[in-house]
This record gives structure tokens, C-alpha cells and sequence, in this order.
């Protein structure tokens, strides 16, 4: 019942931030992210409700409909990430792994029609060697190295349209905030959009993030010119801490499988910036 209410259960990545500019158009944080480790899944969109496909391809690899569409040799908490089999993997004694769900779900543009959905790994991958690989050639294990970037949080429907609008926006936030090469041209074709919440939840509580990546010279700018938050809010979570979510899904299975089927019945519902 709490998901519905947008409670969240599945651990982020930590990240650190930097600085906050809340008293403006649109609000955004400069957030610090350690290196991280993604399953992640191409396609090219070809309808309005084309994200199951990859959703469905990424939640094989963690376990969600079965057995998990990996090489390994233990089980861990269930459902998340792809996994590619060696062909030695059956002579060596390998079982598949379930692999934890973190959040969130992130989904960018590739250039040429194509998109990307990624899962983020649980923190304990912290090395190619521990990340169980993938059977299904679709998908792929990527490393995502240290990272800054500016982030917009809003509730309401996550949609591609919306997370574009919503792009737009902060890109123009951050041209007026004077960061050097920004402008919305730059951020609709370079942002994330990233979900916490199935969709089940109701819209108004549903934590969505846009993000939007930023090289040195953005960043030097921005901490010399609004300095705040030096040192030290943190968030996401650790192995010690339960964060924040893009899909609620405790047990996993029953809850993923629910979002594939509800991808299908998107709401109407506008955002709201939070």
C-alpha cells in the first residue's frame, strides 16, 4: 500500500551534493556520483508503449520472470541486472543469480532513433569481475565513471514528452544561471530521465529526476559562483542504509511484473515540480 503513496524501498547509488538552487524557475541540485556499474538495454522506439520490451529484457537478467538470464554461482537477493554466459559457465558449475533492484531505472537517447534503459547495479558490483553476465545479447554491463551533474526533481506522470519538457527547462535554468554552453538545445539531446516509482503510484507522489551531465569547467562555475552545501548532504544509499526508489519493488518479481503491465497504462496526469 505504501508505493502507492510513493513510499520507496529500493536502494540508489550515494551521491553526494554540492549545492541546491531552490529560489528559482526550476530548481535543481549539483549532485557528485562515485563510479557505477549499469545493465542497459538499446532499442529503437517504435510505438507508444515500446519501453516494456526492454523493461521485460533487463528484469530477465535479474530474475523477475524465472530464472535469471545470467552466469553465476551463488544466489543474492532477488531481482535486478543483466548477465552474459560464457561458454564455459556450465562446465564450471555456474547457476544464475538474482541480483538486488536498485533505483533508478534511467533512460536516455542514443542519436539515430535509438534509446537506451539502464538498471543500476547494486553497490556490492563494484568490479566487472563480481557482475554475473549476461545470457541474453541484448544486454550489456556498463561502467559509469565519476560523474557531476545538475538534477530536476518533479511528481506527476513520468513520460518521455514530460522528461523532455522538463529538460528543456533546466537547461534554460542553467544558461540563465550563466554556465557557459548550456541551453536547451544541449539538454534535450544529452539529458537522462530517471523514475523512482511504479505505476501504481499515484501520480502526485511519484519522485522523477531529470539529469543532466556537467564537465569541469560547468561545475568550477557553478561552485564559485553560488557556493553553498560545501562538504556535505548526502543521499541515495549504502549497505547500511535504505534509500530512495524508482520502482518500489520489495519482492521484486510480482512488483516488477506490475510494471511492465502498467507501462501499458500510462496516466494523463501533468507534472508538478517539486
Amino acid at each position: 500500500m505504501g508505493s502507492v503513496f510513493g513510499k520507496e524501498s529500493v536502494k540508489e547509488p550515494s551521491y553526494s551534493v554540492v549545492l541546491r538552487r531552490d529560489h528559482v524557475g526550476t530548481t535543481y541540485e549539483l549532485r557528485s556520483y562515485g563510479e557505477r556499474f549499469a545493465a542497459s538495454v538499446s532499442w529503437t522506439p517504435n510505438g507508444e508503449d515500446d519501453k516494456s520490451s526492454p523493461f521485460r529484457t533487463l528484469a530477465g537478467y535479474i530474475g523477475v520472470f524465472g530464472t535469471a538470464q545470467n552466469e553465476g554461482s551463488e544466489g543474492i537477493a532477488m531481482t535486478a541486472p543483466v548477465v552474459m554466459e560464457r561458454e564455459d559457465a556450465a562446465s564450471a558449475g555456474g547457476a544464475p543469480k538474482s541480483i538486488a533492484m536498485t533505483a533508478p531505472v534511467a533512460m536516455e537517447s542514443e542519436g539515430d532513433g535509438k534509446k537506451k534503459m539502464m538498471f543500476m547495479l547494486p553497490e556490492e558490483y563494484d568490479d566487472m569481475s563480481k557482475i554475473p553476465k549476461p545470457t541474453n545479447p541484448r544486454v550489456h554491463i556498463e561502467e559509469i565513471p565519476p560523474e557531476m551533474g545538475a538534477v530536476h526533481r518533479y511528481n506527476g506522470k513520468f513520460s518521455d514528452e514530460i522528461s523532455l519538457r522538463v529538460a528543456k527547462d533546466l537547461g534554460a535554468q542553467l544558461a540563465s544561471d550563466g554556465v557557459n554552453g548550456i541551453t536547451e538545445e544541449y539538454a534535450a539531446e544529452h539529458f537522462q530521465s530517471w523514475g523512482y516509482n511504479p505505476p501504481f503510484t499515484i501520480p502526485y507522489f511519484k519522485r522523477n529526476e531529470v539529469w543532466l551531465k556537467l564537465n569541469d569547467d560547468h561545475v568550477k562555475y557553478l561552485k564559485e559562483t553560488y557556493p553553498q552545501a560545501e562538504g556535505g548532504l548526502r543521499g541515495g544509499s549504502s549497505s547500511t542504509m535504505r534509500g530512495r526508489t524508482k520502482f518500489v519493488l520489495g519482492a521484486g518479481g510480482v512488483l516488477l511484473g506490475a510494471y511492465a503491465v502498467g507501462l501499458l497504462l500510462r496516466s494523463r496526469t501533468q507534472y508538478r515540480r517539486l
